[in-house]
């Protein structure tokens, strides 16, 4: 392989060979990489007709400042290469996988008596490391069946030939169970241990045919030997074996080792489906989204998603087969697109998992014109309420340390807050700090306000509080005559329990559901809503009664100070005359006096 470097205005230099490009910004950073067949005319392209590039692609164009080309032997060569430089450098012009997860594997140990255990970290020297595996269940459902068919030890004792012969070691109670057959004080020998985990290794390949046999040939030559306890032993194995893969979506036992690619698009998006089939059985689904950069063709996305997911699961299968034609052949990879049969029903297979991930991301991205109804008829299903509460209203009360009580309503439309309708209120006719009263007097104010005005009532009414303050609010809504036509529940924030009138039980929702989220979005921001305007009230009196030290000035002087000026910096930095004209020149001096020893004090 051989690289060099060029300038921009050197693209022409080029060779007309296949090879990686890599472009450079003025800071010297790596910002994208590319492959091609022939290094010139693809490098060329990008400069030649600038015009007829798309405007993200134009801009990077004009980051460019250097080039660096590596020439390789093949087509095939260069995609490697540009995947592993991808991947080292993430470059942000380039298309990525948007999947940040670290995998699962497992690994057999390098030791005495190999152990099998779970693991995210590759150590290098530790063991032969078997996966990823898509999920920590299917991982541990590989695991469970070893453990269940063959005697490994779990245990993670130093069971070296001379810390077993030092009789170092007791037997646990695994051993007990038949689990383990007592490798650390020697009632096991390696040899017979080796033999075990020589059949694991099959089935961490996902090859369950070599165990089978195995098995299979054990019973028979056990029964020939009239030892039917040592055959109906292996007899069980085998049926583990075969009730595991029959969990496995099986296509057809003929079918041996393949990929399966589907991809599905959108205009910012690829969605791809990676299902990875050994001996027929899927043993492996995942499915991806790439973001696109450069106005990428579906061929480029699905050759990227294609290379970059056979290399994250460790594939070699020697046949890929996908659901649309790639712009290019490459030698070296076995690629075709089936009509019928079995390896056509993989793919749709593939295809439906594409497309339902694409649905759920745009759903959860807000993309689909429903998403936002889709939490509220959730909302609806798990209230049980009559129509969908697309216009809710939320209530709480603020009166902190017992002083200043007041009270918020925030406003939500189709799930999303109505800042223009949000309510302040003073607590006007409750002495004190009571809640119970308080809530029963904003909630009257509130809807006696909108029965008047003739404006629509909402879909569902929220009580920031348990029992107490829900059967307070009922009491506003059954004096005046609108109990029943309303749904109201209150909502306990310690257990974040549901409340209903009348009803001696609270309702549980499922803390992971998004009806519930939203429940708890809005009575967050009705608390938050309220308590700031308690903040606000609490300092304005706080200034007002200030004020009212000044000789001359009242409470309805201070009040009209208050409310042009909003603040006393802002009253420190207004001008003489503006204070003159609001409140006259002899209170106006005096305020200027007092401010100016209170500064100075």
């Amino acid at each position: 392989m051989h690289a060099s470097f060029y300038k921009v205005d050197e693209y022409h230099n080029l060779p007309d060979q296949p090879g990686v490009y890599k472009y450079y910004n003025e800071a010297d950073e790596l910002i994208y990489v590319g492959k091609a067949k022939s290094l010139k005319k693809r490098v060329s392209s990008y400069f030649v007709k600038i015009t007829g590039l798309n405007h993200k692609t134009r801009r990077m164009v004009k980051e460019i400042k250097k080039i660096e080309i590596a020439l390789v032997n093949s087509e095939f060569d260069a995609l490697l290469l540009e995947n592993n430089l991808i991947k080292q450098s993430q470059p942000r012009y380039n298309i990525l996988l948007r999947d940040d997860k670290t995998y699962p594997y497992l690994v057999v140990t390098n030791e005495h008596f190999p152990q099998i255990h779970p693991t995210r970290r590759m150590i290098q020297g530790k063991g032969t490391y078997y996966g990823p595996f898509a999920s920590v269940k299917a991982m541990n459902n590989v695991l469970e069946l070893i453990r269940s068919i063959f005697t490994v030890r779990t245990c993670r004792l130093d069971l070296s030939p001379a810390k077993i012969s030092e009789s170092k070691y007791k037997v646990c109670l695994e051993y007990h169970l038949g689990n383990c057959l007592g490798p650390c004080e020697g009632y096991q020998s390696e040899k017979e241990y080796l033999k075990d985990i020589e059949q694991a290794k099959h089935i961490l390949k996902g090859n369950l045919t070599v165990a089978k046999n195995f098995f299979k040939e054990k019973m028979l030559e056990s029964a020939e030997k009239l030892a039917f306890e040592r055959a109906e032993y292996f007899k069980q194995k085998l049926e583990l074996l075969e009730k595991y893969q029959s969990k496995s979506l099986v296509a057809n036992p003929s079918i041996k080792d393949l990929d399966t690619f589907a991809i599905v698009t959108d205009e910012k998006s690829a969605y791809v489906n990676y299902l990875k089939i050994i001996n027929g059985s899927v043993i492996i689904t995942k499915t991806v989204e790439l973001k696109k950069k450069l106005d990428e063709t579906e061929s480029d996305l699905l050759l990227t998603a294609i290379v970059r997911l056979r290399d994250q699961f460790n594939s070699n299968a020697p046949e890929i087969i996908i659901n649309i034609p790639l712009d290019e052949e490459y030698e070296g990879l076995n690629i075709s697109i089936p009509k019928i049969g079995d390896k056509k029903k993989l793919i749709d297979l593939s295809l439906k998992n594409a497309k339902y991930y694409k649905q759920e991301k745009l759903l959860a991205s807000g993309e689909v014109k429903d998403k936002k109804f889709r939490v509220l008829k959730q909302l609806q299903t798990d209230l049980s309420l009559k129509e969908m509460p697309d216009h809710i209203e939320c209530f709480d009360n603020s009166n902190i340390q017992g002083t200043n009580p007041v009270a918020s309503m925030v406003c939500f439309l189709n799930g999303k807050p109505a800042v223009k309708e949000y309510r302040h209120y003073h607590i006007k006719t409750v002495e004190g700090p009571d809640d119970f009263a308080s809530m029963t007097e904003v909630v009257g104010r509130r809807y006696k306000r909108l029965l008047e005005e003739e404006k629509p009532l909402p879909k569902l009414i929220v009580i920031d509080g348990g029992k107490g303050q829900l059967s307070s609010s009922v009491v506003a809504l059954k004096n005046l005559g609108i109990y029943g036509q309303v749904p109201i529940i209150g909502i306990a924030k310690r257990l974040e329990e549901i409340y209903f009138p009348e009803d001696q039980f609270p309702l549980h929702i499922d803390k992971k559901s998004e009806s519930l989220r939203l429940l708890q979005r809005i009575r967050d921001e009705a608390h938050r809503f309220a308590i700031t305007f308690h903040r606000n009230v609490r300092s304005k009196k706080a200034f007002g009664t200030e004020l009212t030290k000044v000789e001359g000035i009242g409470k309805q002087t201070a009040e009209k100070l208050l409310k042009h000026f909003k603040s006393v910096k802002k009253i420190r930095e207004g001008k003489e005359e503006e204070l003159v004209e609001l409140i006259g020149e002899a209170r106006a001096i005096k305020l200027m006096e007092w401010l100016k020893n209170e500064k100075s004090g």
